[in-house]
């Protein structure tokens, strides 16, 4: 294996055992997603509810406890992905940072993290699209599967961003509990009748929500409404790119730079 490759191994180990040490973070996998998909099961009522597909522009009946459960487990994939991202990112940026005063490239840091964050929501999602497959059957199971690895990329750039800028712990797992439960409250026509409004479309969970809404109930595929999760993706990953590069730039005067670089092997 060649240098590039070596480093991207290394730092691709470092972020998956970063996810590995967040406990609390597989225990909400385990436990929350079950549990929470369960109590909406359990107690919203299966009276139809109307919902506006944008991504065809039909009008939808179905059925409001299976639309629920769609929006919560969008709902908690973002919140756990979220959260794991910010919490790596958060964490690692002492040690990233003297990796790269030691010469370890950026770019590999961060392209590591997402691999980890890509594999960590692909399992998320098949695990949440289960536990609803388990209460009821989806139109197109893998469709759905795909609609929740979606809003779970466009919050774990989100987690990313935030990791990278951000000071405070608490302030980011306050950022992303809020928008991800505001985000999912205005998509559902349930929780707000004005779901069907323009504006709506530009929250990180619109394109999740109709692809996720059309595998449950409907035949269509709205191919393009897949792209909008990764492209939140990237334009949050930029973001954290340059909000990492400040947070991990030397701060030393120019002299002790040249020193340090002689000083590589």
């Amino acid at each position: 294996m060649d240098a590039p490759g070596r480093r991207f191994a290394t730092a691709s180990s470092f972020a998956l055992l970063e996810h590995t040490r967040n406990r609390f973070a597989l225990v909400l996998v385990v436990f929350y997603i079950p549990f929470w998909l369960t109590m909406e099961h359990w107690f919203v009522a299966s009276a139809p509810t109307g919902f506006l597909l944008r991504a065809t522009g039909r009008h939808l009946t179905v059925d409001g406890n299976r639309l629920t459960m769609v929006s919560g487990a969008l709902n908690a994939v973002t919140l756990i992905v979220g959260f794991m991202m910010f919490m790596t990112t958060f964490k690692s940026l002492a040690f990233d940072r003297r990796l790269v005063l030691a010469g370890y490239p950026r770019i590999c840091l961060l392209v590591a993290k997402v691999g980890a964050m890509l594999l960590a929501a692909a399992l998320i999602s098949a695990y949440a699209t289960a536990v609803i497959c388990w209460y009821w059957d989806p139109v197109r199971p893998w469709l759905l599967m795909a609609g929740v690895f979606t809003a779970g990329v466009g919050y774990g750039g989100i987690g990313i961003l935030l990791g990278a800028f951000l000071r405070n712990e608490l302030a980011g797992l306050f950022v992303i509990i809020m928008t991800s439960l505001l985000d999912t409250m205005l998509q559902n026509p349930i929780s707000n009748p004005g779901a069907t409004k323009g504006g709506v479309q530009f929250l990180p969970e619109y394109g999740p929500t109709q692809v996720s809404v059309a595998a449950g109930f409907s035949d269509a595929t709205p191919y393009e409404h897949l792209l909008l999760g990764p492209v939140w993706f990237a334009a949050m990953w930029l973001l954290g790119t340059a909000a990492f590069h400040l947070r991990t730039r030397d701060h030393r005067p120019a002299a002790g730079r040249a020193l340090s670089a002689a000083a590589r092997p």
